[in-house]
């Protein structure tokens, strides 16, 4: 997986953190939180905040 991939990266956070809230989870978290994965494999430096926006969105939308 990469940043490119935030769907694939919501469904593995969602599974990986049931506990946490994606609606008040902070950027620094949720990038260490996709770092963390298991299935990740990308560039840490290539994270933005679009990117990361848009991984919690899916995440967001996964709980729904």
């Amino acid at each position: 997986m990469n940043w490119t991939d935030s769907l694939d990266i919501a469904i593995a956070l969602d599974e990986a953190y049931p506990d946490i809230d994606p609606l008040t989870i902070g950027f620094v978290d949720l990038r260490d939180k996709v770092l963390a994965l298991e299935e990740f494999d990308d560039d840490a430096e290539k994270s933005g905040e679009k990117i990361l926006e848009a991984i919690q969105m899916n995440w967001i939308e996964e709980r729904e």
